[in-house]
């Protein structure tokens, strides 16, 4: 397979049963809108052109497909789908290469499904068209694809015009095809709208190729592959599918999952070797694990690298720009945000690090934050190798800790501590002997008295 290749994704439908003020190709599955889950696995065939015809909500998703240089192609009227893909015939003028046509709201056809469509239009029986089929467990509406012991297509036919015996067969049209430039625009320019929808078929040019001699081929997939989304339960169905298949192969290559039902990953989630992942973690996008991490229970993280043999949680929440070093620990009730952990840094307990740099081995007691924000602006803080910094400090941002210094418990630190010094910043403290005794004997005998004063 040599040929250049063009895709066309339709994406003009209002998708009302989304019930949303988002486009239904970009609510996401697995933190990636559907579309892009789709034009980044057309990328991978280095497509020569990529065109999106738009309709309603056109402005979201032109907006999503300009960074990845994808061209847009207007449907102002929902007239069909074979409508829908001509209006991608002036982006694609003068392109006669291979042609495939998919749907920005069947997110997850793979890469290798759409490379064996294209071999298959260049076999050696010259296939007009190759149609996507597959077999669901109900087929319901679905149009039906008749074909042959080899493949060939005798007919296809939408549900809305099958009779019963057409409708009782079990391959389905996926609506995804692979055809010829040369070929396409000039079959979808005989195409009528002469069914009981009064709309223009795709499908209809396998039946006109056949008319002027020309067979067509379906080859087919499973129906995971080419499920589609109309509705939020859909989109909640196909996230479970997604899910499932992502922790199998977690799995597979060498993560421990110990109720892998409960783990939630994001598109390109990285894991390493013996990674254990306990119950009801959650993995946002961005981020990469290496081997012999452990990931206690009900954590949080988005946009993290995390090095070999480090430890987090549970109940931690690591944000976007977390880097944490080899051996390093962060535990119950830690945030951090856009900092940095040394090789064997500890944050143990109930502390926000934010904007920050921890050196190598340093200890963060509980309670500790950066106050890193000042209402207009952020600042960062720098935490030497070694240091230690007691429970409950307040560092206020911009601020450095020297290498083995140490912060005293309780103290607000607004100045740099020199490395190996103490920084003390809190008030002196009093003691006043036999206080205590006497104000209790006197609540006493005032309640006793029943007196307010």
């Amino acid at each position: 397979m040599t040929a250049l290749i063009a895709a066309i994704i339709l994406a003009a439908g209002k998708g009302t049963r989304m019930k949303s003020d988002t486009h239904k190709v970009l609510h996401p599955i697995a933190g990636r809108p559907m579309l892009l889950h789709l034009i980044d696995s057309v990328a991978a065939l280095n497509p020569a052109r990529t065109v999106v015809v738009v309709g309603a909500g056109r402005e979201q998703v032109e907006a999503a497909v300009a960074p990845h240089g994808a061209d847009t192609a207007h449907q102002a009227e929902q007239l069909g789908t074979g409508h829908a893909v001509r209006m991608a015939e002036e982006s694609l003028a003068g392109f006669d290469g291979d042609v495939l046509i998919l749907y920005g709201d069947v997110p997850l056809v793979s890469t290798a499904t759409m490379r064996r469509m294209l071999e298959r239009l260049h076999g050696a029986d010259a296939p007009a068209a190759v149609v996507l089929g597959f077999r669901p467990d109900d087929p319901g509406a679905y149009g039906r694809v008749i074909a042959d012991g080899q493949g060939h297509i005798v007919k296809m036919v939408e549900f809305k015009d099958a009779s019963a015996e057409e409708r009782a067969e079990t391959l389905c049209n996926s609506g995804l095809m692979a055809v010829a430039g040369t070929d396409l625009f000039a079959l979808l320019a005989e195409v009528t709208n002469a069914n009981a929808a009064g709309e223009y078929y795709l499908p209809d040019i396998v039946m006109l190729a056949a008319a002027a001699g020309r067979h067509s081929a379906v080859i087919e997939t499973d129906a995971y592959e080419v499920t589609g989304v109309n509705s939020r339960s859909e989109l909640a169905a196909l996230e479970a599918e997604w899910q499932h298949a992502r922790r199998a192969k977690a799995m597979a290559d060498g993560a421990t999952l110990i109720a892998p039902e409960t783990v939630w990953f994001a598109h390109d989630t990285r894991l390493g070797r013996d990674v254990l992942v306990e119950p009801n973690v959650f993995f946002g996008p961005g981020v990469e694990v290496a081997d012999k991490v452990t990931i206690h229970a009900f954590s949080h993280i988005e946009g993290a690298q995390i090095a070999s043999g480090a430890v987090v949680g549970p109940y931690a929440r690591l944000r976007p720009g977390t880097v944490l070093g080899e051996d390093a620990k962060v535990g119950n009730f830690v945030e951090i945000k856009k900092a940095v952990l040394g090789k064997g840094a500890k944050a143990n307990h109930l502390t926000y690090l934010g904007d920050a740099e921890v050196g190598a081995g340093a200890n963060i007691g509980a309670g500790t934050i950066t106050c890193n924000y000042d209402g207009f602006f952020k600042y960062r803080t720098n935490i030497g190798e070694g240091a230690f910094v007691g429970s409950n400090s307040a560092l206020v941002a911009p601020v450095s800790i020297g290498k083995d210094a140490t912060v005293a418990a309780g103290s607000v630190v607004t100045r740099d501590v020199e490395p190996g010094a103490l920084g003390l910043a809190r008030a002196r403290q009093e003691v006043k002997p036999g206080w205590g005794h006497a104000f209790r004997i006197k609540m006493a005998e005032r309640k006793r008295g029943g007196s307010s004063k």
